[in-house]
């Protein structure tokens, strides 16, 4: 019914006590302030304003409305702040989850970027692997969402629909093998899949034991899974204990190491894509996308290409 430049007539009005002297306050002429307060007198079907002679007095109905149009402005105008201050990145929330090892090396670095460049934008952050972060990014309940899928595979892995999502692609992750210093292969340059056909296995999360599983049947033979831990720095204490072998993604060991184990590239070679999921309405919010941009720039430098050999002094 009341459109915001009615109302910023009403109260200019109240506050200068005529037609002209409201029209000049707000920049308009004075006929116009006339057609407006018509405008909102056939809105309201009511008298807003008595004219008495150069001057006007409102109406009971008029000052009701002039008293709730200072309230109504005031809200529009913060608002209208708070927007310009989203827009120009002076402030902004970005809700981000991300796997666990990426928060260990990926994450940190694009965290204290934004901080440093946009001091005003806060980025909340929580740990969830990919079926849970998308279904949180389906939900509304995150903005972003860092990922990963092994060959062959897609974000989705059949747990959800990625229809109407954009899907960036961060870096490309190795898989190493990881042996106890003291095995028979550890002085090996590149260990085929093959060759650990009678080894016990110890497994990562259901993803990465996934991967196993499709690798070694591949192969051509069923892997002995005798410990199963999402934990890495676990995952290289039962490596080192001796109970067993692991493949384990380079990102993992740019964070985690134990002197007992060793890390050597897998024949055939394997490898995951680490990537951030989000949508492309989302992707317009200048604090979403710049921490976005940050990801990627953290992603660049992030070094994974020389292989990784002992992991411990």
């Amino acid at each position: 019914m009341f459109d915001v430049a009615g109302l910023r007539v009403m109260r200019a009005i109240a506050a200068e006590g005529s037609f002209t002297s409201a029209a000049r306050s707000l920049g308009y002429t004075q006929p116009a302030v006339s057609q407006m307060v018509r405008r909102l007198e056939q809105r309201t079907g009511t008298v807003l304003v008595e004219r008495h002679g150069r001057t006007v007095r409102l109406t009971e109905a008029g000052e009701v409305l002039a008293r709730h149009a200072v309230q109504v402005l005031a809200a529009l105008d913060n608002a209208e702040a708070e927007v310009a201050a989203i827009a120009g990145l002076q402030s902004g929330r970005v809700r981000l989850m991300a796997f666990p090892s990426s928060s260990a090396t990926l994450v940190p670095k694009a965290l204290a970027s934004v901080k440093a460049a946009h001091p005003g934008v806060t980025v909340k952050f929580s740990e969830a692997e990919p079926p849970e972060s998308l279904a949180a990014l389906r939900a509304g309940l995150c903005d972003l969402a860092v990922a990963f899928t092994y060959d062959g595979t897609d974000a989705g892995r059949g747990e959800d629909d990625l229809e109407g999502l954009e899907v960036i692609d961060l870096l490309t992750d190795p898989v190493t093998v990881v042996l106890p210093a003291d095995h028979p292969l550890a002085g090996q340059d590149v260990v085929a899949l093959t060759e650990l056909e009678h080894e016990q296995w110890i497994a990562g999360c259901p993803r990465c034991r996934g991967h196993l599983l499709s690798l070694s049947d591949k192969a051509g033979f069923q892997p002995e899974v005798a410990f199963e831990t999402e934990d890495y720095v676990a995952v290289l204490g039962l490596v080192a204990a001796g109970l067993g072998v692991a493949l384990v993604p380079r990102m993992i060991l740019a964070s985690v190491s134990h002197p007992g184990v060793r890390a050597l590239p897998l024949e055939p070679r394997s490898s995951r894509s680490v990537q951030v999921v989000t949508t492309s309405d989302l992707l317009r919010v200048p604090a979403v996308r710049a921490t976005l941009d940050a990801l990627c720039v953290s992603a660049r430098e992030l070094d994974l290409a020389e292989p990784v050999a002992s992991l411990g002094s």
